[in-house]
């Protein structure tokens, strides 16, 4: 293989997932802008993939006990969060604590990227997941038990779809180093389109084969986007652009404002 990587979606899963990768398909050159872009617009894909497997578990308690909702919930978002290797959760707990600080933005930024969590960050993860599990719970109470597993993999996709939009051409990197940096401006219009438009498929279609209303869903799913967006263009106001965490708190609040859309639609 002449030490290059054989595409995107395997490098993706590597950096995104605790899913093991066997080294001799990663290639030994090491990740430039190219490589980190191209997983980027794979991160859908991941999200599904691992949706997928969090939200078989889940339904697999739910079949044993059609009573067990809330568990069942429970079990799929914890797993969910161990597949990520919860890289996107130490994100949002970063950029929690950064703009908690109120401190202007290159302080922000500089608290951002302490591995250490303040108090901010650990309420947040809290709250967070604690909305996760009960809306999935609350989506999936209705209809066939494979519904859990349908809506936590839009929920997973479309939160990704938010990572993928915050490298569009025109947002800035934070900082001169970072993934954020390497990630910033990588993403053509056309391409985050059609991602968009498939997820939004995937969506509909999901909808459709576990009982549910499909405009609700692809609704939810706009929605979603939507309010990411706007989340991102604070976020890049205030620290002067993107940053890996950011990145990954947007995944985060995206995912969590779809299973809440669910269970309210």
């Amino acid at each position: 293989m002449n030490g290059r990587r054989p595409g995107g979606l395997i490098v993706a899963f590597s950096m995104f997932s605790v899913v093991p990768v066997p080294a001799r398909l990663l290639g030994s050159d090491p990740l430039d802008r190219a490589d980190t872009a191209a997983t980027v617009r794979w991160l859908p894909v991941v999200g599904g993939v691992l949706g997928g497997l969090a939200g078989l578990i889940g339904t697999a308690v739910l079949y044993r006990n059609g009573s067990s909702g809330l568990l069942s919930a429970a079990i799929a978002v914890a797993c969910l969060a161990i597949l990520t290797g919860g890289m996107h959760l130490d994100g949002l707990a970063d950029t929690t604590d950064g703009l908690g600080s109120r401190a202007p933005a290159e302080r922000a930024l500089d608290i951002m990227r302490r591995s250490d969590i303040g108090p901010f960050g650990v309420v947040a993860v809290v709250l967070l997941l604690m909305l996760d599990v009960c809306a999935l719970a609350a989506a999936s109470t209705e209809g066939s038990p494979w519904r859990l597993c349908a809506a936590l993999v839009v929920a997973a996709t479309t939160g990704r779809v938010a990572g993928v939009h915050a490298a569009l051409r025109w947002v800035p990197g934070a900082r001169s180093s970072g993934f954020g940096t390497m990630v910033a401006g990588t993403v053509g219009p056309i391409t985050a389109a059609f991602v968009s438009v498939a997820v939004l498929a995937v969506g509909g279609l999901l909808a459709v084969a576990t009982g549910a209303n499909p405009v609700g869903w692809v609704i939810t799913q706009l929605i979603a986007l939507a309010l990411a967006w706007s989340v991102r263009r604070a976020l890049t106001r205030r620290l002067g652009g993107i940053t890996g965490d950011v990145f990954g708190a947007l995944i985060e609040a995206s995912t969590m404002l779809v299973l809440i859309g669910l269970a309210v639609l």
